[in-house]
């Protein structure tokens, strides 16, 4: 059987969305920026299995231009519409 690589879209991982944004825009994004991301446009998160109940520091939200480039990366990835 010959399976066409255009058929199959890999599940991209958290560094290849970095890696993306990087080489695109020029900055590096946090792992909890792309989670937060993928939680705003409603991208269906598995539960942390490290995650605490109460953070020990205060939390930034991701800044809007790293919102948009992440967002610009799950679309590249095929993970939200255009």
């Amino acid at each position: 059987m010959k399976v066409e690589t255009g058929e199959v879209k890999e599940h991209p991982t958290y560094k290849r969305i970095q890696e993306y944004v990087q080489e695109k825009y020029g900055f590096k994004v946090h792992t909890a920026y792309i989670a937060e991301v993928k939680r705003m446009v409603g991208l269906d998160m598995h539960k942390a299995p490290n995650a605490v109940e109460q953070r020990k520091h205060e939390y930034h939200p991701c800044p809007p231009e790293k919102v948009e480039a992440i967002k610009d990366a799950l679309r590249h990835f095929g993970l939200i519409a255009e």
